[in-house]
C-alpha cells in the first residue's frame, strides 16, 4: 500500500511518524515554542533528524475553544516555514480547512491537505480534485473547535466516525481523486468523550476495514490526561509522552499506516522496537 503525494509516492508498508510543527500562538500542547518563522524551520529540521517521514504544518489551532484566524494571517504564519520544509527532503502536509489556503500552499509545492473538516468547507474538494496528485488526508469531527467539547457527540462514535469517513472519500472519489492519494482520521479528541476515544482505538479495524489507510493522531490528547489522572487531576500535555506512545504503538498494531506525533524520537524508537519484535518490515 502507498500514498501519492505532489512529490512523494509514500510507502505504507512500515508505519510512517508524521512530526507536528504548530505555527501558532494558541495550541494546546506547545503554542507559542515555534510562532517565530526561524524557530518554527528549526523544529522541521530537529523532527527530520529525530526521523520523522512526514512533517505536517499548522498556523491555525483547533484545540477545543479556539478562536479562528483569517486565510491572510494563517498564510503569513506558514509561508517561510512551509518554504524552508520543502526543502527538507521529507514529504510536507498542512494542517488547514481554507480552500484559499489550500491552493496557495499547494501552488507552493505542499504534498498533502491535511483537513480536520474532511473538505466539507465550500470549495475546499474541488480545490484537491483539480490539483491531480496532491495527498489528502480526511479527519471526522463533531462540531467545530468552538463548541466540538461542550456538546460532544452521544452514541457510539465507531459507527458515526466509520458511515462518515466512508461518505467523505466517496464524495471526493466522485470528483476524480484516485483512492491511493486519500487517508482517513477518526479524528481522537475531536468532539468526543474519553470511552469514545477508546472505543475508536479497540475497534479501530473496522475503521481499517473501509480499505484506506489510516492516519491517527493520539499525541498529548486530553484522554491521555483522563486516563492517567493523578487523584482526579489529570496529567498536562508535557507529561503525557509515555502514553502518547502506548497509544501510537497501539494504533499502529490495530492498523494504523501514520502516527502523527509531538514526541518523533521517542515514538520512532519505539516503533522499531515493535517492528524487530513483531516480524514486521524496518
Amino acid at each position: 500500500m502507498f500514498w501519492q503525494t505532489s512529490r512523494f509516492r509514500i510507502d505504507l508498508s512500515r508505519p510512517q511518524v508524521m512530526g507536528i510543527v504548530n505555527v501558532t500562538p494558541d495550541s494546546f500542547s506547545d503554542g507559542g515554542r515555534h510562532i517565530d518563522p526561524r524557530a518554527a524551520l528549526r523544529h522541521c529540521e530537529q523532527l527530520v533528524g529525530e526521523g520523522a517521514d512526514i512533517l505536517d504544518i499548522g498556523g491555525e489551532s483547533t484545540r477545543p475553544g479556539a478562536a479562528p484566524v483569517s486565510p491572510a494571517e494563517e498564510l503569513a504564519r506558514i509561508e517561510p516555514v512551509i518554504r524552508g520544509a520543502l526543502t527538507l527532503g521529507v514529504p510536507v502536509s498542512v494542517d488547514t480547512f481554507k480552500p484559499e489556503v489550500m491552493q496557495r500552499v499547494l501552488d507552493w509545492g505542499v504534498d498533502v491537505i491535511n483537513d480536520v473538516r474532511a473538505l466539507q468547507e465550500a470549495g475546499s474538494a474541488l480545490v484537491v480534485a483539480r490539483h491531480g496528485s496532491c495527498g489528502v488526508c480526511l479527519m471526522h469531527m463533531h462540531r467545530d473547535p468552538q463548541s466540538m467539547q461542550l456538546a460532544p457527540m452521544e452514541g457510539d462514535a465507531v459507527s458515526v466516525v466509520r458511515a462518515f469517513l466512508a461518505q467523505a472519500a466517496a464524495r471526493l472519489q466522485v470528483l476524480g481523486v484516485e483512492h491511493t492519494r486519500i487517508v482517513l482520521d477518526p479524528g481522537i479528541g475531536f468532539g468526543k468523550t474519553v470511552a469514545q476515544n477508546c472505543a475508536l482505538l479497540a475497534r479501530q479495524r473496522a475503521l481499517a476495514d473501509l480499505g484506506f489507510p489510516l492516519l491517527v493522531g493520539w499525541s498529548r490528547k486530553s484522554t491521555l490526561g483522563a486516563i492517567t489522572a493523578v487523584d482526579g487531576v489529570a496529567t498536562p500535555p508535557a507529561e503525557r509522552l509515555l502514553p502518547s506512545v502506548a497509544a501510537a504503538l497501539l494504533a499502529v498494531e490495530r492498523g494504523a499506516a501514520v502516527v502523527r506525533v509531538h514526541d518523533v524520537r521517542e515514538t520512532v524508537q519505539a516503533l522499531r522496537v515493535w517492528q524487530a519484535c513483531s516480524g514486521h518490515p524496518t
